[in-house]
């Protein structure tokens, strides 16, 4: 009986199940050993895909951020394109959580990195944000969505009320966080990131008055 045949093997196949694995064991989980004798293949087969371990970690980073919606950019609510943009940025880490190491890097040579990166640029400086607080907008913004996707606040409580009872009294309901941590991380990240717009939004007129003092 002829053996059943191997798929081919592409740069596709090879990322989609090195993500499967790092979802599952965590970045030093892959290796490029195992990922062969996942696939079926030899590791010379897929160095003619991808060169390191590293190449191919960042050539998944940048897929991943394709799912990262900055569409809002194009019109002239740049508070809008944060919104948008920060909730689909932490979307796409908390789909796959272990992969944020990689992706806390910055976009290096990553094209759709640059990309997104670009668009979010450039959607800031033509709402009228002066470039060097647009990039400090889009920076600012990175740190509350790694902050979000890094870890979970209500998971990092016990949920034993006499953890907390006797010594810390104003703790007395944290051991309730857990049972609702996706909610109060969700909640908390929404907190978050509409107090970072409205702060920003109050900000506006003085950034435009010290930008026309510095112009003239």
């Amino acid at each position: 009986m002829p053996r059943p045949s191997t798929p081919l093997l592409s740069r596709a196949r090879i990322r989609e199940r090195a993500l499967a694995m790092v979802d599952a064991e965590g970045l030093s989980g892959l290796s490029m050993r195992k990922l062969a004798g996942e696939l079926g293949v030899q590791a010379p087969s897929l160095y003619s895909h991808y060169r390191t371990k590293d190449e191919l970690l960042h050539d998944i980073a940048d897929e991943l951020m394709s799912t990262v919606d900055v569409s809002d950019f194009a019109g002239e609510d740049w508070a809008a394109g944060v919104r948008t943009w920060a909730r689909s940025y932490r979307a796409a880490l908390a789909a796959h959580p272990n992969m944020v190491p990689v992706l806390a890097t910055g976009p290096a040579r990553r094209e759709t990195a640059l990309a997104r990166a670009d668009a979010v640029h450039g959607g800031l400086v033509r709402a009228g944000w002066p470039p060097r607080y647009a990039t400090m907008i889009g920076a600012s913004t990175k740190y509350l969505v790694l902050g979000a996707a890094m870890s979970s606040f209500s998971r990092g409580f016990e949920d034993d009320v006499q953890v907390y009872i006797d010594r810390y009294p104003h703790l007395d309901q944290a051991h309730r966080l857990r049972d609702h941590a996706d909610e109060i991380d969700a909640d908390s990240f929404e907190l978050a990131l509409e107090a970072f717009v409205v702060g920003l939004t109050a900000l506006r007129p003085q950034v435009s008055v010290r930008q026309a003092d510095h112009d003239g």
